[in-house]
């Protein structure tokens, strides 16, 4: 039994900053020490787009094998990262406040989304984000990137200095942005009327195994656990799992609890960005049960509105 907790986290500055803020908390309120235990996933290996590579489960794997096989006590990831079925013998004990959920557009010259001239071309690893610049603004070229933040950020002229400045913008997460203090980047924080989030966007999962037994760990797990964070999440998630979504999958969705009303909003569109289904549901929503009810009821409103005929699902 280890002295302390041992925290598993991806070696990219940005698992490590998020990682590291998780575990300062929960050793805080375990009252223990804790390590960081990096991990090595295919997806900070494989090159490729997403899709192409397997999807955002890449970025977890090789963590939840990491659990099971006790060579950490609970793991941290972007939510977003997160498969929508559960891993056996592992369970999502904490998902704390949520960071902001807005994607954000790094450009040069201070330029945003309404001024950015047409043909600039803007960059995202994201099908959801690419179908969505791509319906905003028909006339841009959307490149598809891989790679970290400041890797991403090098991409655009006159950013970084010595980089190669290739583009005229990307589009990246606020959340992770601000975690690394990159928030000077942002030219504009893109209304999720525009430009809705992915699932799970600016929210962190922490997972242990489901027989974690050190004491005081579950119980500053669950006490970090932020409720209203919790319930948007898991409408948000729902409304893949019922779609059978992949990361290839151009779909968004955003939930926000209002009193007991949970909203949920959630888009499906074509690759294209030209055709686009997008609908908003509410119901009362005071525990996890009736959240995912919520996403998996608006899930079968957009198949019945089509999704399946606009977009590459079952992925």
């Amino acid at each position: 039994m280890s002295a302390g907790i041992r925290v598993g986290t991806r070696g990219s500055a940005l698992a490590m900053t998020q990682t590291t803020t998780v575990a300062e908390r929960v050793s805080e309120l375990a009252r223990l020490p804790y390590e960081l235990v990096r991990v090595r996933t295919e997806g900070d290996v494989l090159k490729g787009s997403l899709s192409q590579i397997g999807g955002t489960g890449v970025f977890v794997a090789a963590l939840r094998d990491a659990l099971l096989e006790e060579r950490c006590d609970v793991a941290v990831h972007s939510l977003k990262d997160l498969p929508t079925l559960p891993a056996p013998g592992l369970t999502v004990a904490s998902v704390p406040e949520r960071e902001d959920v807005r994607d954000a557009l790094c450009a040069r010259d201070s330029l945003t989304l309404a001024t950015l001239p047409d043909g600039a071309r803007v960059g995202t690893g994201s099908p959801r984000r690419a179908a969505q610049l791509r319906s905003a603004r028909p006339g841009l070229d959307v490149v598809d990137i891989r790679g970290n933040v400041d890797t991403r950020l090098g991409r655009v002229a006159g950013l970084v200095p010595g980089a190669p400045g290739d583009l005229d913008a990307v589009v990246l997460a606020a959340a992770g942005l601000r975690r690394l203090g990159r928030e000077a980047a942002i030219t504009e924080l893109i209304d999720p009327d525009v430009m809705l989030p992915a699932a799970g966007q600016g929210a962190l999962a922490i997972e242990c195994r489901e027989s974690e037994a050190t004491p005081g760990v579950r119980e500053a797990l669950a006490a970090y656990d932020h409720l209203p964070t919790r319930l948007a999440v898991t409408a948000e998630r729902a409304v893949l799992l019922q779609l059978e979504a992949g990361c290839a999958a151009p779909i968004g969705a955003l939930a926000r609890l209002q009193g007991n009303i949970l909203a949920l909003e959630a888009v499906v569109c074509s690759t294209d960005g030209r055709s686009m289904i997008r609908l908003t549901r509410s119901a009362p929503a005071t525990d996890a049960v009736a959240a995912a009810q919520l996403g998996l009821d608006l899930a079968e409103e957009l198949l019945a509105a089509g999704a399946a005929d606009i977009a590459p699902l079952n992925g």
